[in-house]
């Protein structure tokens, strides 16, 4: 491990959900694959790659911030789970 968010166990465990969320978004039928799959991947990807960005010539206290912020990244993620889990229920 050549970086200093590698070693980060914040970050392996946000580039496995991201691997997971992939995995999961290409399973979604063909009309929702291109639309929410798109936005669930995007949003995973984020936080792994906020959290590489940050770790690199920033203080303490801003990592901090930014590690906060990809929290909001994260519950981002989570209500586009909630709103395909709707969309199945009603179909």
């Amino acid at each position: 491990m050549a970086f200093k968010f590698e070693k980060l166990i914040v970050w392996q465990k946000s580039l496995d959900l991201s691997v997971a969320v992939h995995e999961v978004a290409m399973k979604f039928p063909k009309d929702e694959m291109y639309i929410l799959g798109s936005q669930i991947k995007r949003a995973a990807d984020s936080v792994c790659l906020n959290i590489a960005e940050g770790s690199t010539g920033q203080s303490n206290p801003e990592f901090k911030r930014l590690i906060s912020f990809n929290c909001f990244a994260v519950r981002y993620r989570s209500c586009w789970v909630h709103f395909y889990r709707s969309k199945e229920k009603y179909h």
